[in-house]
């Protein structure tokens, strides 16, 4: 029984690190999908909507310093 216990803690400590890789990875795609989702709704909600007419020219008057 502590050979059995000895041999599975052995085991278990050495797939520590890759199982740990493996979820992280699929952690950050699950992130990534949920962000890529996300981002272009709350971009549409954000900008403001382009204008349908242009406003009246700028008189003559006016010089610019350049």
């Amino acid at each position: 029984m502590s050979g059995t216990m000895l041999a599975g803690s052995v085991v278990l400590y050495t797939r520590i690190p890759s199982l740990t890789k493996y979820y992280m990875s699929e952690l950050k795609l699950e992130l990534t999908k949920v962000v890529t989702q996300m981002v272009p709704s709350q971009i549409d909600a954000v900008m403001p909507e382009l204008p349908s007419e242009t406003g009246l020219p700028v008189p003559g008057s006016v010089k610019s310093p350049f």
